[in-house]
């Protein structure tokens, strides 16, 4: 089939040959029995054991699980694409009646790419900094189909137009740093289609991504997928994602195959405890903020030490002395095409009793809604962006543009919004880490924005920030004890004995074992340096703790254990919280009030019960409406489309009416201003609940 057949019966043009997908019975690609293993010097690593997948044609086979679960190295298996030292040990993979394992690397080459492509996590290490995004995209097709290299760049020009890239033609010349994040991720997805391929592996697509743009892209490849024939392997930590798209799901723990099945009976009718756990441990909307995350004990196993039995059973409640010495099969549920891997197999979702949340303690501070401990009065901050060629202006980036609210004392204020919309910069500025163009933050009565000097300092000692990236926050060189030592050394605390004592305390508060304090940050997991990165944060008994995208990064089980410390840590030292995130659930969670930003503002706020029950901004109801899983509850038309408009020339008027579906003139030349719907409840919309 012609790639521009391809194109015209995408797009509903022309007399497009058929792209309706075959039926479900026709197997693209079949995986039995498929070990690999990696090899470290005397270290060996088995991260795929005995796995087994049948991928048919037209459909989305999800496969989800922790990090370390062996979710990546099954795709990469599949390409071909093992890291150094990595083989395949054991099995096969059968692509439509050609055997992969084993395949000459030429013949393999061919195939790569051609009839197998693969979608990877980070877009921004994934695409040459150094080439143009239209000859990166047309590379496939003149390797694979030795097209000229105009052939090559229309094809190109072709992909990225279906992929919804605007104005293409434009986009071909761009570098990757030129493109936003959700317009990266297009760009390879565009590769990976470029050559039609038969089999697509998704590699956590959408992990860094807003909620917004990912819906994007998942409706995008959904729609590619069933239109263009493909089958696709989704892969992902994300079970509301999985609800969502696949058809069917396979969850890994260990390298192994604990549970698969159609996704509702999966969901319907769960029957592996880790399966049960995972979903369990999902935040929602919906979810009682007075009771604990239900959380997985314990961590993943060490996959190059080899013990027998089920990977799962240190961790699991039901684990028996059976578990422990022999692997359980995969047997097959009464449900056809319903299998999992448990000795003691649950029923269905998990039944508990919520652990409620112990009551503040008297000494923890006021409760929410007494005197502000920290205010911000019409905040501003641009940046300068250099000038507009060579006669033009200066050009600012208005990065925050009059946001103000307050957080009393022992409160939690969220913050939610698109990235770009200026959260981050806002918690700087409300640690003194930056200085506002106007405006000012306010802290106890002093307005640290104006504040120089050792007072300064004094007054960082109790605004401390939590940063997005643990890895990049802890310098590498330095030892844990070191990193916790370090905020008493520069204050002048304790001797070097009793800032080691106070070390290990955090560590205890934060529950790590005092050995961690001589290892390095690379050899601590994800969870662990967050973790680290909270203590340190709380090592100075702050008053106002920032915490910028927490849990981000982290699996749904080590982010439900991160979370549950955050909330007992906050209620027992009576800390004042701006939690800032792309995550709704989370935010609904931590937060007592939340704030929604757009490109600078503050548009919507308000108690997070009246914010999330009854959202008045058309954003925040998009933003809702594109929850995995959660969002089918709103109207699906409510749907944000588009990017982010840059913040050097943002739309006059209502900076959101380039994407509000209920914008008229008024929006366009009218800035709308913050009004009251309820006491606690405000928003900045002209047509929000009844307006003009």
């Amino acid at each position: 089939m012609a790639f521009e057949s391809s194109v015209s019966g995408v797009s509903g043009a022309g007399n497009a040959v058929s792209t309706a997908p075959a039926p479900a019975t026709e197997r693209v690609l079949t995986v039995r029995d498929l070990s690999v293993e990696i090899r470290r010097g005397d270290r060996v690593v088995r991260p795929v054991s005995g796995m087994d997948l049948v991928l048919h044609r037209g459909e989305t086979l999800g496969i989800v699980g922790e990090t370390g679960s062996g979710k990546s190295m099954t795709g990469l298996a599949i390409m071909g694409m093992l890291p150094s030292g990595g083989r395949i040990t054991s099995g096969s993979i059968d692509f439509g009646g050609t055997e992969l394992v084993g395949l000459p690397a030429a013949r393999y080459r061919g195939i790569r790419g051609n009839d197998i492509a693969m979608v990877f996590q980070d877009s921004l290490t994934s695409l040459n900094p150094t080439r143009r995004i239209g000859d990166q995209v047309a590379e496939p097709v003149r390797l694979h189909e030795g097209l000229s290299r105009r052939e090559a760049g229309k094809r190109a020009e072709e992909m990225l137009a279906l992929v919804g890239i605007p104005r293409p033609a434009e986009r071909m010349d761009d570098y990757p740093h030129q493109l936003s994040g959700g317009m990266r991720q297009r760009v390879m997805i565009a590769m990976a289609l470029v050559c039609q391929p038969q089999v697509v592996i998704a590699d956590e697509p959408t992990t860094a991504l807003d909620v917004t743009i990912q819906a994007e892209i998942l409706d995008l490849l959904d729609g590619l997928r069933a239109r263009l024939g493909m089958a696709m392997i989704l892969v992902t930590h994300d079970m509301g994602v999985i609800a969502r798209h696949a058809d069917r799901v396979g969850v890994m723990y260990a390298g192994r195959l604990a549970e698969t099945g159609p996704t509702p009976a999966l969901f319907e009718r769960t029957r592996h405890r880790y399966t049960q756990a995972l979903l369990a441990s999902i935040p929602s909307l919906t979810q009682d903020r007075g009771a604990e995350l239900y959380s997985i004990g314990g961590a993943p196993p060490d996959l190059s030490v080899h013990d027998v039995g089920c990977g799962f059973a240190p961790r699991c409640a039901a684990a028996s002395d059976r578990c422990r010495a022999e692997q359980p099969p995969l047997v097959e549920d009464e449900r056809p095409g319903h299998a999992f891997a448990c000795w003691h197999p649950a029923d269905g979702p998990v039944e508990r009793t919520p652990v409620r949340l112990a009551e503040r303690p008297a000494s923890a501070g006021a409760e929410p809604g007494g005197a502000p401990r920290l205010q911000v009065l019409d905040l501003r901050r641009e940046y300068p962006a250099g000038s507009d060629g060579w006669f033009g202006g200066r050009r600012t980036v208005k990065a925050v543009s009059g946001v103000s609210f307050e957080v009393a004392a022992g409160e939690t204020f969220g913050l939610v919004g698109e990235s770009g919309c200026g959260k981050s910069t806002l918690g700087r500025m409300l640690v003194a880490l930056d200085r506002p163009t106007s405006g000012e933050v306010v802290f106890e009565g002093v307005a640290v924005s104006a504040v120089r000097g050792r007072e300064l300092g004094e007054h960082r000692a109790q605004l401390q920030m939590m940063f997005q990236d643990s890895s990049a926050a802890l310098d590498p060189r330095m030892r844990i004890g070191a990193i916790l030592r370090e905020p008493f050394a520069i204050h002048g605390v304790g001797t070097r004995a009793e800032r080691t004592s106070r070390a290990r305390d955090l560590l205890d508060d934060v529950g790590l074992p005092g050995t961690v304090l001589e290892r390095f940050p690379h050899e601590l997991s994800g969870g662990q340096r967050q973790r680290i990165a909270l203590a340190r944060a709380l090592a100075l008994d702050p008053t106002v703790l920032v915490a910028d995208e927490p849990v981000s990064a982290l699996d749904v089980s080590i982010r439900s254990q991160v979370l549950n410390l955050m909330r007992r840590l906050q209620r027992e030292r009576g800390l004042s919280s701006v939690v800032i995130s792309h995550d709704l659930a989370v935010v609904r969670y931590l937060s007592d009030r939340v704030g929604v930003m757009y490109l600078g503002k503050l548009v919507e706020s308000g108690s997070a019960e009246e914010v999330y029950a009854a959202p008045a901004h058309p954003y925040t109801i998009g933003l809702l409406a594109a929850v995995p899983g959660e969002g089918a509850s709103h109207d699906g038309t409510s749907r944000i489309h588009g990017e982010l408009p840059s913040p050097i020339d943002p739309p006059s008027g209502c900076r959101f009416r380039t994407r509000c579906p209920l914008a008229t003139e008024i929006c366009a030349e009218v800035e709308p201003e913050t009004r009251a719907l309820t006491p606690t409840h405000s928003v900045a919309c002209h047509h929000a609940n009844g307006g003009v």
